[in-house]
């Protein structure tokens, strides 16, 4: 395994916000993306990380750690303009009484709009960036803070999916996972999506301008066949072509089953199926689904906890009210008081 260099480490500086009492403090880090370097979509390696925690609360304090991956074109940037008004800052809030957290926000955007919180020669090296830049530096700034050793990787939608890819291959990593309507069961949640005529009429020539160099690549105006593009970019690289991946129809416009092959091996649910050791005995998994989610993402939450809860001690599913996106303060806090064991 990799791990983040000393010199890295003592690049991170920190700059601290401290608003009213009461309110959450927000520390904004520099992480140098040593792991993003020379990336092939040519994106800024280096990246900020928002840190949240309760107010007057000392950088040393023992309190446990929450990575929070958010959803596709989401990132850290989203939480620092939002300073106190940021979500995580709430939540932070809502639990500081009895179960104080310490919250950092990921910024893993690409030029497609996410990542997946994928390694992948067409992207770049994004699960890595976590898990070797990431956890090192909050480690080295929180060094005494001991229950941070084995963090919470959390996230929504897109975060979600990679929070529960991250906890299934790293579980020496992170000890539990709150993963709120994550993309899974891509047959439910992907294959309308990549059915759509947008995507369907995606030529040649679209997929070679969204490749291009940094400085004359061009997505195409369609937002749903600029998303599958990406995730194409995530899913399915060409491993000896960085920056190169293979498309779901030929040119012809036939259809690749092949190519959703490899999406379908990277979908949590059949990862889920096809073992047994997916998860650790020891790792607290929480999911949910939102009742109307518009997505299905709740169909494939509550299928994974199914297969989970009879093998898994600390397994949860909860479906709250509303749609894909609503409510997130209120399902994560939920979710951390569960699986840091308060309920």
């Amino acid at each position: 395994m990799r791990t983040c260099s000393t010199f890295v480490l003592f690049a991170i500086t920190a700059v601290t916000a401290i608003f009213n009492a009461r309110a959450a403090q927000l520390e904004v880090l520099d992480i140098p993306g040593a792991t993003l370097k020379d990336n092939p979509l040519g994106d800024p390696p280096a990246r900020h990380l928002a840190v949240f925690k309760p107010d007057n609360t000392k950088d040393d304090a023992a309190l446990p750690l929450v990575v929070y991956l958010p959803g596709w074109g989401s990132s850290a940037e989203d939480a620092i303009a939002d300073g106190r008004d940021a979500w995580f800052g709430k939540v932070v809030d809502q639990l500081a009484k009895s179960m104080p957290v310490r919250i950092a926000v990921v910024d893993a955007r690409s030029r497609y709009g996410g990542s997946q919180y994928l390694n992948s020669t067409a992207t770049g090296r994004y699960a890595d960036y976590i898990t070797d830049e990431i956890l090192p530096a909050l480690m080295a700034r929180y060094a005494s803070s001991a229950s941070s050793a084995s963090p919470v990787i959390a996230g929504h939608s897109s975060g979600g999916y990679g929070a529960l890819l991250l906890a299934i291959k790293q579980h020496d990593k992170f000890n539990a996972v709150v993963a709120l309507s994550p993309d899974s069961n891509f047959d439910v949640t992907h294959r309308p999506l990549v059915d759509e005529k947008s995507v369907h009429a995606v030529t040649p020539a679209d997929l070679a301008a969204a490749t291009a160099p940094a400085k004359s690549a061009q997505l195409p105006k369609d937002g749903l066949a600029r998303l599958v593009i990406g995730l194409c970019a995530n899913y399915t690289p060409v491993a000896d072509k960085p920056g190169q991946f293979d498309w779901l129809y030929d040119d012809k416009g036939q259809w690749r089953a092949d190519v959703w092959k490899r999406w379908l091996d990277l979908d949590p649910l059949m990862l889920v199926r096809r073992s047994d050791d997916a998860f650790a005995a020891s790792q607290r998994i929480y999911l949910d689904g939102a009742e109307q989610d518009e997505f299905g993402a709740n169909i494939g939450a509550r299928k994974i906890f199914n297969e989970l809860k009879n093998r898994a001690s600390s397994v949860r599913f909860y479906q709250p009210p509303g749609h894909h996106a609503d409510n997130l303060q209120d399902r994560l806090a939920r979710g951390l008081v569960f699986v840091l064991g308060r309920e």
